[in-house]
């Protein structure tokens, strides 16, 4: 999950320091349970849930085991407390985490543990499982940011969020590690691999959690929803799910031939034997403004046709080359505005204070480059998809901007239904960290709360049938299936409180080539700031030949490509 560092110090003006760390939660012998690796004790946690944290699901892929595929955990003797939350896998260290240097990096390579969230009467129960990847560009967060238990025990449902290895040494192609390798490990892509593992955990393990193996939905946001559909393409990860949501994601992958940061020349041995902290220091951050947003690019998601397709995920979703399973997919209406709230190009602030720029040019701007991510994160892959698998499709799009304004700054207008907003709705927990009590205070909670309590129904429905219908209680207004029978029948959901339109099915949708003919013909925008806007667009979409057509030279866009 990717918080502006702007609105976080923005925040840091506006609130005071916050309450104490809640007290270290304590075993509660009701919660014992049996694993293959041996006893664990949890806890009771948010509205009665049973909680367990930190639980190993694979072995730490430390000395030879970097950038090998997982394996399982040692057993352990005794009943092992699971009651904190294991570490984050190595990652640079942002303006979120204030009592590190910024810059620095952070972590554990011994990092792959996962956390279950259950209702209190679970244990003699099949319930389904709801498996969470969290987002970051795959270059940061972690596990411990979410708490499953308000959506376990509203829906019934067993939630699991895990960790897993993230930028280089998740994602590595190099010739020496390749060498002698298997073909799981040759691929270079060892996150991915982290993720299967820990399904194949799950298959085996959650029934002593009041889990069913057999009805697991697997979802996530940003790069999480980017993670759900690589395991859709994957033919390792076929009959470990039975559904999959896609939060804000993209079908954006690496071709085997993309090269690493460090050189040809070096063996195997030389590699494993640096410290994490020189591996991610061979990719500098991205930073801007002097911030450290912890973000730095870095091929992933290798098409190796072993653990990922060999195909472009487009391709193999016309193809009908993925897991043919119920599919929910969706964006929020302003995706872009936060990342564009964290630019000094767009906003100026005074005593910290945010003002937009040019208002008009940054809601045309956030309106493109938002509208550009529902068409190729969700309009395409899903009417590509409706063709292959029929009436399992599904859709939405997250419209809620009931932000208040704060000392005259509309956080309405500059984040409204921004990246990463719907989370908090889906988990049904507004602990944010400082920014909960800028954007979502008393004045708009009753709406929200019910517009939360909406679609955590929906999720947990599909997570039951494969189908979010009227939702979980069966009072909701119908969730159809994307409909390409004609132009205007529906093919998503808006998610809205009344005062936005409310709960209902829509039928415009969004393409890269007609977004590609509206912006050449856009007579607001100048040259200049078509061609960046395009150069941005080509990191998701092979668009440079559609490029050209909006007036954009291709090989400028070619170089601006990441």
């Amino acid at each position: 999950m990717r918080i502006p560092l702007t609105l976080l110090s923005f925040v840091a003006v506006l609130t005071a320091c916050g309450a104490p760390p809640p007290p270290a939660p304590q075993g509660d012998p009701i919660t014992k349970r049996t694993t293959a690796g041996g006893e664990v004790v949890g806890f009771v946690g948010t509205q009665g849930s049973h909680v367990w944290r930190g639980i190993p699901y694979a072995a730490a892929p430390v000395g030879t085991l970097r950038w090998r595929a997982p394996r399982d955990p040692q057993p352990w003797a005794g009943i092992r407390e699971a009651l904190a939350f294991g570490a984050r896998c190595p990652q640079y260290t942002s303006q979120l985490e204030a009592t590190r240097e910024l810059g620095t990096v952070y972590g554990s390579e011994d990092c792959l543990t996962l956390n279950v969230f259950a209702p209190p009467d679970a244990a003699a129960q099949k319930l389904p499982v709801m498996f969470w990847i969290h987002g970051g560009g795959n270059v940061q967060g972690g596990s411990d940011f979410y708490d499953g238990g308000p959506l376990a025990v509203n829906q019934r449902v067993v939630v699991v969020t895990i960790n897993y290895r993230l930028g280089p040494l998740g994602w590595l192609r190099h010739p020496a590690l390749r060498e002698g390798a298997k073909y799981e490990e040759a691929s270079g892509n060892f996150g991915t691999l982290d993720m299967i593992h820990a399904l194949r955990w799950v298959r085996a393990n959650i029934a002593a959690f009041g889990g069913n193996p057999n009805r697991v939905t697997v979802f996530g946001e940003s790069a999480g929803g980017r993670n759900v559909v690589a395991l859709l393409t994957s033919p390792l990860a076929r009959g470990l799910f039975h559904g999959g949501i896609v939060q804000s994601g993209g079908t954006r992958s690496s071709p085997v031939e993309d090269t690493q940061a460090f050189p040809a020349t070096a063996t195997a041995e030389s590699l494993r034997a640096q410290t994490a902290e020189a591996v991610l220091l061979a990719y500098p951050e991205t930073d801007s403004e002097g911030d450290h947003t912890g973000f730095f690019d870095l091929p992933q998601q290798f098409r190796d046709g072993v653990v990922l397709s060999a195909a472009e995920v487009p391709t193999a979703l016309a193809s009908g080359d993925y897991a043919r399973v119920p599919v929910i997919l969706g964006t929020t209406r302003d995706e872009a505005k936060l990342f564009m709230f964290a630019s000094s190009k767009h906003v100026r602030r005074f005593l910290r204070i945010p003002r937009l720029r040019d208002a008009e040019h940054y809601q045309r701007e956030a309106s493109y480059r938002s509208r550009f991510w529902k068409a190729f994160g969700v309009d395409e892959p899903a009417a590509a998809m409706r063709r292959v698998q029929g009436p399992s499709v599904y859709a939405y799009r997250f419209d809620w901007d009931e932000e208040p304004s704060v000392l005259g700054a509309d956080l309405g207008q500059m984040l409204g239904a921004a990246h990463v907003m719907e989370v908090p709705f889906v988990f049904g927990h507004w602990d944010l960290g400082p920014n909960s009590k800028l954007l979502f205070d008393e004045d708009n909670a009753p709406a929200r709360l019910a517009l939360s309590e909406t679609m955590q129904s929906y999720w947990g429905q599909f997570a039951w049938t494969g189908s979010p219908g009227r939702g979980r209680d069966g009072k909701r207004p119908v969730w159809g299936a994307w409909d390409p029978s004609q132009p205007a029948a529906g093919k998503y959901i808006v998610f809205d409180t009344p005062s936005g339109g409310g709960i209902r099915m829509a039928h415009e949708t969004e393409s890269t080539t007609a977004l590609l003919a509206e912006l050449s013909r856009d007579s607001s925008w100048d040259d200049a700031g078509r061609c960046e806007l395009l150069a941005d667009w080509t990191r998701n979409v092979p668009a440079v030949a559609q490029a050209a057509q909006a007036g954009c030279p291709a090989p400028a866009l070619a170089s601006s490509e990441k």
